[in-house]
């Protein structure tokens, strides 16, 4: 890619975004919603107990998910990385901003509604579009999903009842797709270009592809981005599916 070339929209290399940002325009992204190496060891995920106390005092086994330790979070990223994400993006959403604290403006505080379990309560991030917090829940505790992602802590504590309806895990780190639909909802609009320089499990991608948003995404790692990209043509049928349909109807 030369100095005046543009990544089409729609694009997902298995690729360092590093190699590729100082490549690209200035702003030629909408928004950009990433979530980097935060440097504190997520890569080497401990095993999760297999049997989960549920509120009917019933024990319930889950077999744990075996993810393959890694490297990717030993370490912090370069500074430079967020100098390019702010030049190529009009509005940054950055998770784990707390982590590295060069950032002055709003942050999203992500309630996981965990409980009394041993998991981060909380994350947090940057958000460019305004100084305020923002709280939003989403029940997201092991096998624990729920239904909603907002505003409305009560409708968050409700759990998706059919567990075979519940989110596949491919990633250490993953985050739920419904908690990018909220974000695309509420911080992005109709046309914009989506940037993800760390893709991981492609929450974000398929969130973009079931809201019809175009985007760009990178991950460099080569088992996250396969299995990502299968997650990614699975969201993508699911939309012809969907077109296909109400085509039908009308």
């Amino acid at each position: 890619m030369n100095q005046s070339e543009k990544l089409p929209p729609n694009t997902f290399l298995n690729a360092d975004c590093m190699e590729y940002l100082p490549k690209c325009p200035s702003g030629y992204f909408d928004l950009a919603i990433v979530d980097p190496p935060y440097g504190i060891g997520a890569s080497k995920p401990n095993k999760k107990p297999e049997w989960v106390l549920q509120r009917n005092g019933k024990l319930l086994y889950v077999e744990s998910n075996k993810h393959r330790q890694k490297d990717w979070d030993l370490a912090k990223i370069p500074l430079e990385y967020f100098e390019e994400l702010k030049r190529v993006s009009k509005h940054q959403i950055i998770w784990g901003e707390n982590y590295y604290g060069i950032f002055a403006g709003g942050r999203i505080v992500w309630d996981k509604l965990n409980g009394e379990s041993d998991q981060y309560d909380c994350e947090i991030a940057y958000c460019s579009m305004n100084n305020r917090t923002d709280i939003i829940y989403y029940l997201w505790q092991g096998m624990f999903q729920g239904v909603y992602c907002g505003k409305d802590i009560l409708k968050a504590m409700v759990q998706q009842g059919n567990k075979s309806l519940n989110e596949e895990r491919i990633h250490p780190t993953q985050k739920p797709v419904k908690l990018y639909r909220w974000l695309l909802k509420n911080y992005a609009k109709a046309g914009d270009l989506i940037l993800d320089t760390h893709v991981g499990s492609a929450s974000s991608l398929v969130a973009c592809k079931e809201l019809g948003f175009d985007y760009v995404g990178f991950e460099i790692d080569k088992d996250y981005y396969e299995a990502a990209s299968k997650r990614v043509a699975g969201a993508f049928r699911k939309y012809e599916l969907n077109f296909e349909q109400n085509e039908a109807t009308t």
